[in-house]
């Protein structure tokens, strides 16, 4: 049988009933307590070696799930049972095990993933690690780096629609459900819909069995009681959901800049089929007509940055074409050869494995960059809200540091700050009595012998790490705000030290106030925009 005949959505529902209670004990905690530092380490990096060796020869029964499960091992028929005596003949039958003459070996990658203070169990097709050749066209991935980036960035606030748009394996949609009324997932991979749908019905059996054993983590608790419906549609992009609204769009789609045939293979998960980055602006483009008022959608995406230009150029044009709110993030910039070798080797291709096709596929790739004049391949987050009447803000920036692992909270709050900034004038803004927040230190410079900072540096220690110069003017009007004087009342006390127009002065700070009032390094009283004056 091939791994690919598996239909896991086809288990019956006894035995799901059954999987979930074998697999109800294995979490995250559990592997990594049965692995070492240097095994989970490892396989970050997509190495199975470290922890196959740690484990060989374990037959105790987490231990088998892991070898079987999650590092794509061969093991004994009778140790499989054991682990799995509940779903035993079930998952056989459903083609997640393939026997083969008394020995077992998973057809999918099923390993606990923790999405929040949740754990899930979450099946994909396995990885190139665990198989040692490259993975099919088809291939549905599990919670990659960008699938879990993209988890890291949505919004968490409770929503009435939610839209997963190319859901995969579903992981976006999982967490969605705990959130939204109902989700709606799309995908035009067949495959990826049913791993998909046994993903969702598999969280709901696991959940309530952690439930009645009451060992599932508190947050997942309130889940039990009735998550939303997974509603799960194939189609192309907008195609299922065509005159449909959403108040929350979280896509991670098909964005790598790839050429169209030749030596290349085509994959699903991963390659849009359109020429250069015209997917992604094509999704950009029907933004409005898909976010319900107030509607927010968070993406992941590469664009273009063409020879001569600004890497904003392209994604600008995009962004202000929507009438939207748009903040757009760049995290890394490629030149076209990293770019070429990372997905080549992504896709299970690399020179020891196959020199020529790999020499084959590297020209046609570089070729199909250098006839657009693509100096270098940016990734980055998107987020679009649709605001309502006013003139949209947009901001394009880059941030290559360290931020913070979770975003959701701090996206939404900088989108709530934006809003109540653009409908307050700075005379209604000297009224605010804001503070500091905690994580903000501040950093003074000095020329060895000099009683004046040269440079003084506003330094955030959460959210995205932003850092902010600020003049001695700036420096002095936050180094007050503890809530207890507004900003206006601040500034003429600034002022008058410096024997200066208590007006003027407060002109010369209102924009920079207002900056790090977006970028959380000032907050209000309540610490929440929705309670902004």
């Amino acid at each position: 049988m091939s791994d690919h005949d598996a239909r896991p959505d086809r288990i019956d529902p006894a035995g799901l009933a059954g999987l979930a209670a074998d697999l109800a004990g294995f979490t995250v905690d559990a592997v990594t307590d049965l692995l070492d530092e240097r095994s989970i380490a490892a396989l970050d990096r997509e190495n199975v070696l470290p922890a196959r060796l740690r484990l060989r020869e374990r037959d105790e029964p987490l231990a088998v799930l892991v070898r079987l499960l999650l590092l794509g091992e061969t093991v004994a028929e009778e140790h499989v049972r054991t682990a799995l005596p509940s779903s035993y003949e079930a998952a056989a039958a459903a083609g997640l095990l393939v026997v083969e003459h008394g020995s077992v070996r998973a057809a999918v990658d099923l390993r606990p993933t923790r999405l929040g203070e949740e754990d899930l169990l979450l099946a994909s097709d396995p990885s190139e690690a665990a198989t040692g050749r490259g993975v099919r066209p088809d291939h549905v991935l599990g919670l990659g780096g960008a699938s879990a980036t993209l988890a890291r960035l949505t919004i968490r606030r409770p929503v009435s629609r939610a839209l997963d748009l190319g859901t995969g394996s579903g992981i976006q949609a999982l967490g969605l459900s705990a959130h939204a009324d109902r989700v709606v997932a799309t995908d035009v991979s067949r495959r990826a819909l049913d791993l998909a749908a046994f993903n969702r019905d598999l969280d709901r059996e696991v959940r309530r069995v952690r439930s009645e054993r009451r060992v599932e983590p508190s947050a997942q608790v309130a889940r039990v009681a009735g998550p939303a419906q997974i509603e799960l549609r194939y189609g192309s992009l907008w195609e299922p959901v065509a005159g449909e609204v959403f108040d929350l769009i979280a896509s991670n789609p098909p964005f790598v800049i790839s050429p169209r045939g030749g030596a290349l293979a085509t994959y699903t998960y991963r390659d849009g089929g359109r020429s250069g980055d015209d997917l992604l602006a094509g999704l950009v483009a029907d933004l409005p007509r898909m976010l319900a008022p107030g509607g927010i959608a968070q993406l992941l995406g590469n664009w273009e940055v063409r020879a001569g230009e600004p890497w904003q150029t392209r994604v600008e044009g995009w962004a202000r074409g929507t009438g939207l709110d748009a903040w757009v993030i760049q995290r890394e910039l490629l030149d076209p050869a990293q770019y070429v070798e990372t997905w080549l080797r992504d896709g299970g291709l690399t020179p020891d494995r196959d020199g020529a096709a790999w020499d084959e596929a590297y020209e046609q790739w570089l070729a199909d960059l250098d006839s657009r004049q693509v100096a270098g391949v940016g990734f980055g987050y998107l987020v679009f809200r649709n605001q309502g009447a006013r003139p949209p803000w947009v901001r394009l920036e880059e941030i290559t540091g360290t931020i913070a692992p979770v975003l959701g909270e701090t996206i939404a709050t900088v989108l709530d700050v934006v809003d109540t900034l653009e409908r307050t004038d700075d005379a209604a803004l000297a009224d605010w009595h804001v503070r500091v927040a905690p994580d903000v230190t501040e950093e003074r410079h000095y020329r060895p012998g000099e009683a004046d900072p040269q440079v003084i540096v506003l330094r955030q220690g959460g959210g995205f790490a932003r850092t902010v110069r600020a003049d001695t003017v700036l420096a002095a009007v936050v180094g007050a705000c503890d809530g207890e004087l507004s900003l206006g009342r601040i500034a003429a006390a600034v002022a008058a030290l410096l024997d200066v127009d208590p007006g003027a002065l407060w002109a010369q700070v209102a924009r920079p106030v207002r900056g790090l009032l977006t970028d959380g390094l000032l907050l209000a009283p309540s610490d929440a925009a929705g309670a902004l004056p």
